[in-house]
């Protein structure tokens, strides 16, 4: 039995040091975050403008069955501030609803305006995504293509705004930040514009300041149709198919922009099954892309600290994995406490990981995404939203953990797209029937009973006067 309770604290331990670890290094990308914001002021840089001739540009629009938005995303972009005879657009529609007959439509409707636009439509969605943008790029006679996902709307600058960055002959991709238009319209809406402005200000800002591996975000970017063909092409053996591209073209000494001060709104998903499909395929692909590149990055000529960076990138998702591990441990271990004689003050240093990525968190939020609202009030919401956030995090762990498990694993399967609906502000209707599934899987139900055995567990740690255990029950 003693046996036993060595494990199961041996356990906890190594997943309390693997989290400690991650915030840890999320912490270093802050400070590097903070430095190259303070080097930037000083220095008053400005942006770049487009000199001479402006070159020809591929905008590739992935669509799939995206009823709701594919007439919103056409629009916009057609109303991009550049010269109609120096872009084209080609609209990916693989579609198998009618998305299909809207979206030809609206080709129709541009090309008559003059607008160099086509439909590309395959009849067996091979590769998903990366198979449509794969194909695409046949027809593609751009020297840079722009990417936008089906529930972008760029603003009309986007290309002026970019575009000049390429004069750097070393520069593969510019990616701009997402903004997030409906971020009002529910918590959920809320909790995922909190973590995505992590990524879109620290993590991305952070790195590039730092000389580490970023990423291209799939969307609301632009390649250089030279580094496509150099880092190999779309591949589809991943679900996170941008990810991978931009790790190949980096390792192939591209080089990555990214444009914080460019924001390019994009509609979250507003309903739990929509967010736990992108999480689900965001987390399965980042364990696919880590298991596929991980291998290339430790053998590259990439200095340590840029390797440690690109891993813990790669291997993001496999945190849930241990905050799922942490938190099912928890239990069992309050029983080997007393036996085990455990002196409770050695918990007190992983504090520091909750203090770490607290810090990350306010950063991001309150002095970068909310810097233009009320200081006293963004300090309130964060102290309100910050608990919500984890608690999310922690009832998200099993389905995430799931997907890394699987990505690890190579289990294969299909692209999931996130259904988008239109919604921008609260008034706006998300009772829809299409694309809205009225099913309660049976991982749902196990969630469920999960979120009363951890609840169970932090009232224990509460009651027993485990201020430590307490903390990390709550808050992972």
């Amino acid at each position: 039995m003693e046996m036993i309770g060595y494990i199961v604290f041996a356990v906890y331990i190594v997943c309390l040091v693997y989290i400690t670890v991650y915030c840890l290094l999320q912490f270093h990308l802050l400070l590097h975050y903070t430095r190259g914001k303070l080097k930037d002021r000083k220095s008053h840089s400005t942006s770049l403008e487009l000199n001479g001739n402006k070159p020809f540009v591929t905008i590739q629009l992935p669509v799939f069955n995206e009823y709701f938005v594919v007439e919103r995303l056409i629009d916009n972009i057609c109303k991009l501030d550049y010269p109609k005879d120096c872009m084209e657009i080609h609209v990916l529609d693989d579609s198998t609803d009618e998305t299909l007959e809207i979206s030809k439509a609206k080709v129709e409707e541009y090309r008559q305006k003059g607008f160099d636009i086509k439909l590309i439509h395959r009849s067996k969605r091979q590769g998903y995504k990366a198979g449509a943008l794969k194909e695409a790029m046949q027809y593609a006679k751009g020297d840079f293509i722009a990417i936008f996902d089906a529930d972008f709307l760029p603003e009309r600058d986007f290309l002026l705004s970019t575009l000049p960055y390429f004069e750097d002959r070393n520069v593969g991709i510019v990616q701009t930040r997402w903004g997030h238009i409906n971020q009002n319209y529910s918590i959920i809406t809320k909790l995922q514009a909190f973590q995505l402005n992590v990524h879109f200000t620290i993590e991305q800002q952070g790195r590039e300041y730092a000389d580490y591996l970023l990423q291209f975000n799939g969307t609301a970017g632009v390649w250089r149709h030279s580094t496509i063909d150099d880092a190999g092409g779309w591949e589809a053996d991943t679900l996170t198919e941008d990810l991978d591209l931009s790790y190949r073209a980096q390792l192939k000494n591209w080089k990555i922009v990214y444009l914080e001060e460019v924001t390019s709104p994009a509609e979250l998903p507003s309903e739990m099954l929509g967010l736990k499909s992108q999480q689900y395929r965001w987390m399965k692909g980042g364990a696919e892309t880590a298991k596929k590149l991980l291998p290339k990055v430790w053998t590259s000529p990439l200095s340590f600290v840029q390797k440690l960076h690109a891993s813990t990138h790669l291997l993001a998702s496999t945190v849930f994995l241990f905050v799922f591990l942490l938190g099912v441990f928890s239990v069992p271990l309050l029983y080997f406490i007393n036996p085990l004689q455990i002196d409770m003050r050695i918990m007190t240093f992983f504090l520091i990981s909750l203090f770490a990525i607290m810090a990350v968190y306010y950063v991001a939020n309150v002095e970068a995404a909310w810097d233009d609202q009320n200081k006293f009030k963004s300090i309130i919401k964060f102290i309100f939203i910050f608990p919500v956030f984890l608690s999310l995090s922690m009832g998200l762990s099993l389905h995430n953990a799931i997907a890394v498990i699987q990505g690890l694993k190579g289990k294969k399967s299909s692209f999931v797209r996130t259904p988008k609906f239109n919604i921008r502000s609260v008034g706006d209707s998300l009772v829809k029937s299409k694309y809205r599934s009225a099913k309660i899987s049976p991982l749902t139900l196990l969630e469920g009973l999960l979120a009363l055995y951890f609840f169970f567990a932090s009232m224990c740690f509460y009651f027993l006067d485990m201020p430590p255990f307490f903390i990390f029950q709550s808050n992972i």
